[in-house]
């Protein structure tokens, strides 16, 4: 069996509450140690060659992917996520392969149409079982995926299946076995995962309001009611005064973003010194996440998401569009529960072998499969060919 150097499994800089491959909980399907990358490499590189991650070019994050080729995308924003983690995870001395692989992994199950599309696709599946976009996520890398002669889904470590799975219903989270098992029992996953459900936070939240402003549906002095963009915007004027938008804009952003990160570290390291825990099982067995923001940012933070719910998310063009994405998906969910003969053959076989073993059930949960794997441009295109008659199939 190969194994890979000591350098690469345990690296001195990680401190002891850190992940670490010598402690890990392994793979479902055990297989031979990497030769010259960590386990938690070997799950990043996994990802990045997933179907599931290339798709994520064309999801969207709030505005739909044809409105325009600047705006962020489920794959822009997970490269953003990763880089404010990873970043964060080095001041921590936490694992940076683990926390890289959490964020690149964690929306790899969303919908087309962003949140729009989990939505609807929850409502088609009310009687079904539900859909929630962070447990697909989980399903793909499980299951989903089809690359490998020996499993299914991408034989991920434990701590990076544990780590995608942000939030989850603790009746939920009984059928999942051992990942799930937080859940119920009220324990906490690794600081790599924790790190990662914050660092979402900042990546959207910032990026939101950059995309929300350079769309023209949110404005500067709309803006100037929220605590952490006024004070870097002030502290952009006094320094350089007047500049074009588009400098001003960005200046703006990378001082929120950096007090933000600065905050959660600080924030974090704090509350770490305080609880010293000396292996990841002692952070699990935390009765509070021990990554976190000061009571001030998280009240500030908090702001900004009312804010941007308000402003941006239920803005008329937005709704509009939301409106149109929920009509295509619950036409094409209808449509191939209807009729699984409307389903590439893969999908069809997968719907009737799924009904046969679970009735409505599964069939809904097989379309749903194939409905929340599409990007927008395909979803739209799909739709068209099946309810348009000027569109040839």
């Amino acid at each position: 069996m190969n194994s890979a150097p000591a350098a690469l499994n345990d690296p001195g800089h990680l401190a002891p509450y850190a992940a670490r491959d010598a402690l890990s909980r392994g793979r479902s399907h055990p297989e031979d140690a990497p030769g010259y990358r960590s386990e938690f490499q070997r799950d990043r590189d996994r990802i990045i060659h997933s179907t599931a991650f290339r798709r994520l070019e064309y999801k969207t994050q709030v505005f739909i992917n044809h409105e325009g080729d600047l705006f962020r995308t489920r794959l822009t924003h997970s490269l953003e996520v990763a880089q404010i983690a990873r970043g964060c995870a080095r001041v921590l001395r936490l694992n940076e392969d683990l926390t890289e692989a959490i964020a690149l992994a964690h929306d790899l199950g969303h919908t087309p149409f962003g949140h729009a599309g989990q939505d609807t696709l929850n409502a088609c599946m009310a009687d079904h079982g539900g859909f929630e976009h962070n447990l697909q996520s989980l399903r793909v890398v499980e299951s989903l995926e089809a690359h490998y002669a020996e499993f299914d889904g991408l034989n991920l470590t434990f701590e990076t299946r544990e780590g995608i799975l942000k939030h989850c219903d603790p009746r939920v989270a009984a059928t999942l076995g051992d990942v799930g098992r937080r859940f119920v029992d009220g324990h906490q996953p690794t600081l790599e995962a924790q790190l990662n459900n914050l660092a979402d936070e900042i990546a959207y939240n910032n990026h939101d309001v950059d995309d929300g402003l350079r769309s023209g549906l949110i404005t500067l002095e709309q803006l100037m009611d929220v605590t952490l963009f006024r004070e870097a915007f002030e502290a952009v004027r006094a320094r350089y005064g007047e500049l074009p938008e588009k400098r001003a804009r960005h200046e703006v952003i990378r001082r929120m973003i950096n007090r933000l990160v600065t905050d959660l570290v600080e924030s974090s390291l704090a509350r770490i010194h305080e609880a010293a825990p000396d292996h990841p099982d002692a952070v699990r067995a935390q009765g509070r996440p021990l990554i976190c923001f000061s009571a001030q940012i998280r009240e500030y933070n908090l702001e900004l998401k009312r804010f941007l719910r308000q402003h941006l998310y239920r803005h008329y063009r937005v709704n509009r569009m939301t409106m149109k994405a929920a009509r295509v998906l619950r036409e094409l969910f209808a449509a191939y529960m209807a009729e699984p003969a409307l389903l590439p053959p893969e999908h069809e076989d997968k719907a009737r072998r799924l009904s046969a073993q679970s009735g409505d059930a599964g069939r809904a949960r097989a379309v749903a499969d194939y409905v929340a794997g599409m990007t927008d441009r395909f979803a739209i295109a799909e739709h068209g060919r099946l309810f348009d008659p000027n569109t040839l199939s």
